[in-house]
């Protein structure tokens, strides 16, 4: 069993950042894949940012070049710098593991594992 503790997030004007974490424990095989997934209200869930287990990442389109994924192995510990924030970006963020294999990555029904979710808005 893996538990996924979330911190970070909040509220920050428009052009702002900030700093997503997600601590995991338990079973940690470092070879699967974490993800971060956010959801507006009315809005499905959809897939913001992945590290694969065996090395890359991939991005949205609507967050590349703005939003940085990043994991700490040591530390076991997986990161979303998230800068130039828009209001169209305001969404609970959770991030996910173990994505399951020869799942598309950007399906949220795919992931076994996830953290409780923190609320992101972003407003002036």
């Amino acid at each position: 069993q893996v538990q996924l503790v979330e911190s970070g997030g909040g509220s920050v004007q428009p052009g702002g950042s900030l700093r997503r974490s997600c601590a995991a424990s338990g079973y940690t095989d470092r070879q699967y894949s974490m993800a971060w997934f956010r959801q507006a209200p009315g809005k499905e869930r959809e897939g913001v940012a992945i590290y694969f287990g065996g090395g890359g990442t991939d991005y949205d389109d609507s967050v590349k070049g703005r939003f940085t994924i990043s994991q700490d192995n040591a530390n076991n510990t997986l990161y979303l710098q998230m800068n130039s924030l828009k209001p169209e970006d305001s969404a609970m963020y959770y991030c996910a593991a173990y994505l399951r294999p020869g799942r598309w990555w950007q399906n949220s029904a795919a992931y076994a594992y996830w953290g409780q979710g923190t609320q992101v808005t972003v407003s002036s």
